[in-house]
């Protein structure tokens, strides 16, 4: 640990300071790959035996939601903001 002028101990010294999550990156492809799964299992369901519309909605905004999720992170890896 290096001293400051202050008198204030530097604890990070010249590393930078990051989360855990950092060093150690998770399996993102098989994430993906999960979300497009979930994405058509849900679309799929539409056809099942529901009585009203509402379970369609739900359906379809929670793939909605998923599908959006994807194209942000997408955006995000091509414009270099993940890894």
């Amino acid at each position: 640990m290096a001293k400051r002028a202050e008198g204030i101990l530097d604890v990070s010294g010249e590393e930078p300071v990051t989360s855990p999550d950092q060093h150690k990156p998770g399996h993102y492809k098989a994430g993906r790959i999960a979300a497009v799964l979930v994405i058509i299992t849900l679309l799929l369901m539409i056809m099942g035996n529901q009585q009203g519309r509402v379970e369609t909605l739900w359906l379809l905004g929670t793939a909605l939601v998923l599908f959006l999720i994807l194209i942000a992170d997408w955006t995000m890896r091509r414009n270099g903001l993940k890894r």
